[in-house]
């Protein structure tokens, strides 16, 4: 069987490339998603940070591919700055928020969300979003083979 015939049985198969034709602030590539877990890319440049969060029935997991970031947690404590191949695990309830910090690379970083089963997935906001979310760009799925 090759990758066409498996995926008409729930295999999702992908690969990832950085958009060429980005705007300024964030974009996301998403990569493939089932009932229990999602993955995909989050591309932030200069001005695409977030604001304090937290998500119910959602584990986020990030991992860095490209650039730096800062993970800040309530009242701007920072929690960690991650480089190239380190990141974070943010259990569900915990507030967060996040911003590049390198400022010659944009950061491209990995998003695992594992989802809570018979808990709805929220996003709470605790400070106003710094981040007009319509300005987001968001590629359904990443290049699948």
């Amino acid at each position: 069987m090759d990758d066409n015939s498996l995926a008409g049985k729930g295999y999702q198969t992908f690969s990832y490339k950085k958009p060429d034709n980005l705007r300024r602030g964030k974009g996301i590539v998403q990569l493939a998603q089932s009932p229990l877990i999602r993955g995909r890319v989050q591309i932030v440049q200069e001005g695409g940070e977030n604001n304090l969060h937290s998500h119910t029935g959602m584990d986020g997991f990030w991992f860095v591919l490209a650039g730096k970031v800062k993970f800040y947690g309530p009242g701007d404590v920072l929690i960690g700055e991650y480089g190239k191949h380190e990141g974070i695990l943010i259990p569900a309830g915990l507030e967060y928020w996040f911003e590049s910090s390198d400022p010659n690379e944009a950061l491209e970083i990995l998003q695992m969300a594992g989802f809570e089963k018979g808990v709805k997935a929220t996003r709470n906001d605790v400070a106003a979003q710094k981040l007009d979310p319509e300005s987001v760009e968001i590629t359904n799925i990443a290049v699948v083979r």
